[in-house]
Parts: C-alpha cells; structure tokens; sequence
C-alpha cells in the first residue's frame, strides 16, 4: 500500500505585499513599454537624420536607453510577475494569459540581448547599415509589450492545467 502525499495548496501572499508586488509590476512593465517608445522614436530619428553628429548622439541615447532603462526594467517585470504568479490565484503556467505574457516578456528580453544590443553597439562604432534592423526590434518590443498589457487587462482563454 502507498501512502498518498497531500497536494500543497499553492503559498498565497498577505494582501500588502501582494499589492507592493503588484504596483512594482505594474511600474516596471509600463515603464518599459515607454522605454520602448521612446527607444523606437529615438531610433527613427537616428535613422532617418543627414546630420551625422545628431545621428551618432541618438545612437549613445539608445545605449544609454537600454541600460539604464531597459535592462532593470524588464528584469524587474520578469521578477515581480513570477513572483506574482507564485504568491496568487493566477499561477506561472495556469492561465493562457499569465503564461502568454511571460513568453512575450521573455521574447522582449532575447530581442534586446540577441538583437537591440548587438546592432546599437555596432551603430555606435560607426559600422552603419543597422538602422534598419534596430527600428524593426524596437517597433516589435512595442506591440509585444502593448499586446502583454491588454492581456493584463482582458484575462483572455483558460487555464492550461488544472490546479
């Protein structure tokens, strides 16, 4: 005869730190969705500029763009939503929602290392011809993370599993 192990409940978080964990989330995920933006405006400008000087700043904006902002920023999202989704109702992988979002955040991340960072550091050392490549990621970034939003909001399709 086996003994049978009691299923754990998943840990909830007290109320207020749910909330602190919340907020932060809500504020590093907008705050990267502006970066974004911003990154792409910059981007365009640079891109699209005669001025050599104008372009070369813009492309020292982005790097500065990326570290100061992007990089924290979405590792804080990163963080606090699975924190979220292991301190609540919601889960990691339960929902399609929760766990579509947390492979759109992923992706926003692999862009920025594999992609964003690779070509604004080959514009700052004058190689040229990424300008192209560097709107396109940033534009993608955008949707991605204005897609990941409206999911928060809409809480679409089921669960994934039954808890």
């Amino acid at each position: 005869m086996s003994v049978a192990t009691p299923i754990r409940a998943p840990r909830r978080m007290a109320p207020a730190v749910r909330r602190a964990v919340l907020t932060t989330h809500i504020i590093a995920s907008v705050g990267l969705l502006g970066d974004s933006a911003g990154f792409l405006a910059v981007a365009v400008r640079g891109a699209t500029t005669d001025d050599p000087e104008l372009a070369a700043a813009s492309y020292e904006v982005l790097d500065m763009f990326s570290l100061v902002f992007g990089i924290p920023l979405s590792l804080v999202a990163l963080a606090s939503g699975v924190a979220l989704g292991l301190g609540s109702k919601w889960g990691v992988l339960r929902h399609v929602w929760v766990a579509a979002k947390l492979a759109l955040l992923l992706s926003v991340i692999v862009v920025g290392a594999l992609v964003i960072g690779p070509a604004t550091a080959a514009m700052r050392a004058g190689d040229g011809g990424r300008e192209t490549v560097l709107i396109a990621a940033a534009a993608y970034d955008v949707v991605v993370l204005a897609l990941a939003t409206g999911l928060s909001v809409f809480k679409p399709g089921g669960r994934l599993r039954r808890a």
